[in-house]
């Protein structure tokens, strides 16, 4: 049966649907030895599929580590410039890549799998997954700015929707304070481009929950597989 081309690669686990359409239309896909730049192309999974040059399998075994990630690790498969990136950090053999992505410097949860349905699902910007980032601020929040937060702070002329911000911690001595807010979008750099849009610098910034999956004891680097129950409750946000 013919599907198309992007979903086929996403659920053989090479990546994401929305990194495959780029893939494509940049001309790094062939089919049965033709390069493929149009998106609504179809395919079948006999087909010989070449992504980046490398021929597109399937595993029947989804796998899904949940990864603290450290400082100065890049959210991608592989880097152009030679830098760490979080896919080295897991010990498996499955072709796996992470869900969305966090900052070269930011540091906490983030999701790895081979299962492109579930990626797909949860990076849709209709599954608004809740995300929970612990934030350093160079000095203390201000309340007007607290507030304006919490009303929807227009970043590139949408609002920052906020469902939640609290202040954690204030270090009056130093001047600094950590904050906690919850975001349900996926814009790039978002957090610490809302703090910085009121004249904050962000000296640390932690995502500690995704969804109901929480960081719990893992230290930096370290990572865990997601169980069973863990992998059903995010496929709920399936719209």
């Amino acid at each position: 049966m013919e599907e198309r081309l992007q979903k086929i690669i996403a659920e053989s686990g090479y990546t994401s649907r929305r990194k495959a359409e780029e893939l494509i239309s940049k001309g790094k896909v062939s089919v049965n030895g033709k390069v493929v730049r149009e998106l609504g192309t179809k395919a079948k999974k006999g087909d010989e599929i070449l992504v980046e040059g490398n021929l597109i399998t399937f595993s029947n075994e989804k796998v899904y580590f949940l990864l603290n990630k450290p400082r100065e690790t890049i959210s991608a498969v592989t880097d152009d410039k030679n830098r760490k990136t979080v896919v080295d950090i897991i010990n498996t053999d499955k072709r796996i890549f992470p869900i969305g992505r966090l900052d070269y410097d930011t540091t906490g949860l983030l999701l790895l799998t081979n299962d492109g349905e579930l990626t797909n699902i949860l990076t849709h910007p209709n599954s608004k997954v809740p995300k929970t980032y612990l934030a350093k601020l160079d000095r203390n929040l201000e309340m007007k700015d607290f507030f304006a937060i919490k009303e929807g702070v227009k970043i590139d002329g949408r609002p920052v929707k906020v469902s939640h911000i609290k202040i954690k911690k204030k270090d009056t001595k130093n001047d600094t304070c950590f904050v906690e807010i919850t975001i349900h979008e996926g814009r790039n750099r978002i957090i610490r481009r809302l703090f910085e849009h009121l004249g904050y610098d962000v000296v640390k910034l932690t995502r500690t929950y995704y969804g109901t999956l929480s960081l719990g004891t893992l230290l930096s680097g370290e990572y865990r597989t997601l169980t069973r129950k863990e992998v059903v409750e995010l496929y709920r946000y399936k719209r």
